[in-house]
C-alpha cells in the first residue's frame, strides 16, 4: 500500500517538472538563437545557424550603430513609450478615481466604467481596418496619433485594475481630509495617489513592455515616413522580398531588448506588489 501512495505521489510530481522544465526550453531557446547568432558573422551562421559562434564578432552592432539610423529609431521609440507613459499616469488614475468613487452612486459613471471594461473583450483585430480609417481622417498617422491610440487601448485594463485598487484605500481616509479643509483634487494629490504607487509602477511596466515592443500600432500608422520608424520597424525592415540578414537583426532584436530589460529587473518588485494588493479588495 505505501508503496502504490508513493508512486501516486511521485507521477504528479515528475509531470510537474517536466512541464517547468519545458517552460524553460520554451524561453530559453529562443534566446540562445538570438544572443549567439548576434555575435557570429555571416559565414558562420551560414555553415551552422545553431552552433555556438568561435569569437564574439561585434561587426553586426557597430554597422546596426553606425550605418542603420540606429538612434534615430531608438530615439522615436523612446519619445513615444516615455511620453505614452506619462499620459497613462495622468489619466488614468484620476478617471479610476472618478469612476471608483461615484459609480454606485451615478448611473453614468456606472455605465462608463462597464463600457471601457467592455473594450477588454475586443480583440484589435477587429478594430484595426476602423482605426486606420478614423486615424487617417483624422490625420493621426504619426508619433503623436500612435501616442493617443496607446493611451486609449491602455485604458481598458488600467482602469479595470485601479478601480479595484482604489476599492481597497479605507475611505475614512479622505472623509478627514475633507474635515480638515481639503479639496477633492487635493485629496486625490496628497492621499489617494500615494497610495496607489505600486499599481502606478505596475500600469507602467506593463504598458510600457506593450508600447516598447508593439509592432502593429506602428505598422499601421508610421510606416509612410521611413523618419517616424520606431525599433520594431526598423527591425521589420532587414527583411527584403528575397532574403533576411539574420546578423543584423538578431544584434538590432539585442539591443533594442536590453533597455527595457534593465528597467524590468528593478521594478518587477512593484509589479508583483501591485497586482497582489489590486487584487484583494478591502
Amino acid at each position: 500500500m505505501e508503496q502504490k501512495v508513493k508512486k501516486r505521489l511521485r507521477l504528479p510530481t515528475v509531470l510537474k517538472y517536466l512541464f517547468l522544465i519545458s517552460g524553460c526550453l520554451m524561453i530559453a531557446a529562443p534566446l540562445y538563437i538570438t544572443v549567439i547568432t548576434a555575435f557570429k558573422t555571416r559565414e558562420e551562421s551560414t555553415a551552422n545557424f545553431f552552433s555556438f559562434p568561435k569569437s564574439f564578432y561585434l561587426g553586426n552592432f557597430q554597422e546596426i550603430i553606425e550605418k542603420q539610423n540606429y538612434f534615430q529609431y531608438l530615439g522615436n521609440t523612446v519619445m513615444i513609450t516615455v511620453l505614452s507613459l506619462l499620459l497613462m499616469v495622468i489619466i488614468i488614475p484620476s478617471l479610476s478615481y472618478a469612476l471608483s468613487r461615484n459609480m454606485r452612486q451615478s448611473k453614468i459613471y456606472r455605465f462608463s466604467y462597464i463600457y471601457l471594461v467592455i473594450g477588454l473583450f475586443v480583440p484589435f483585430q477587429v478594430v484595426m481596418i476602423p482605426l486606420v480609417k478614423i486615424a487617417s481622417s483624422l490625420h493621426m498617422s504619426n508619433v503623436w496619433g500612435l501616442i493617443v491610440l496607446n493611451l486609449v487601448f491602455a485604458l481598458r485594463d488600467g482602469v479595470f485594475l485601479f478601480v479595484a485598487y482604489m476599492d481597497s484605500i479605507p475611505r475614512e481616509l479622505e472623509e478627514s481630509a475633507y474635515i480638515d479643509g481639503a479639496s477633492v483634487l487635493q485629496t486625490y494629490l496628497q492621499i489617494v495617489f500615494p497610495l496607489v504607487k505600486p499599481m502606478t509602477a505596475t500600469l507602467m511596466i506593463l504598458n510600457g513592455l506593450s508600447v516598447w515592443n508593439d509592432f502593429m500600432l506602428p505598422l499601421l500608422l508610421l510606416n509612410k515616413s521611413k523618419a517616424s520608424w520606431t525599433l520594431q520597424l526598423f527591425q521589420y525592415n532587414f527583411k527584403t522580398t528575397y532574403s533576411f540578414d539574420y546578423n543584423l537583426a538578431f544584434a538590432s532584436f539585442l539591443l533594442s531588448m536590453l533597455p527595457i530589460m534593465i528597467v524590468y529587473v528593478f521594478a518587477q518588485k512593484y509589479i508583483i506588489q501591485g497586482l497582489t494588493t489590486g487584487a484583494v479588495k478591502g
